[in-house]
């Protein structure tokens, strides 16, 4: 680089290096439509991760592309284990908290059954439970056995 001196707003400002340019460079259209489709992806790695990383690439014959691939396509069918898992957890989990929760009767009109929900409807409910007798397994044994 050459020593020169550069104008700034009228001011000269001496002993500034001079910056050459450089002229970009033509890139055929071909090029840039690769380079888009194809961006580069560059990242730091543990020294232990890159020798594993190269010995996999030597043994299988395979690049770091196709390793970074595999490794893609690996994780997504566990994650989408995992997921069918979690659905199917939850469809589980709820058709067992459906069995034990939920309260239904005969309509009286239909004959369809209808979900006991408001507050008004379990108050009711209850109720009745109780002046038909029903109440705990244990306290209806200890009743049989005279203790209550």
């Amino acid at each position: 680089m050459r020593r020169a001196s550069f104008l700034f707003s009228g001011l000269v400002c001496p002993g500034k290096e001079e910056v050459m340019a450089k002229a970009k460079q033509h890139k055929y259209p071909s090029r840039v439509k690769y380079e888009s489709e194809h961006p580069v992806v560059s990242c730091r790695v543990p020294r232990e991760l890159y020798d594993l990383m190269v010995k996999a690439k030597e043994v299988e014959g395979r690049s770091f592309t196709d390793l970074l691939e595999l490794g893609l396509k690996i994780h997504q069918v566990q994650s989408s284990n995992i997921s069918e898992a979690r659905q199917d957890g939850y469809r589980k989990g709820y058709a067992e908290a459906e069995t034990l929760y939920k309260v239904t009767y005969a309509c009286s009109v239909c004959g369809e059954a209808a979900l006991i929900t408001s507050e008004e409807a379990k108050k009711r409910a209850g109720e009745h439970m109780t002046a038909e007798g029903w109440g705990h397994q244990g306290c209806h044994e200890r009743r049989s056995r005279g203790e209550i």
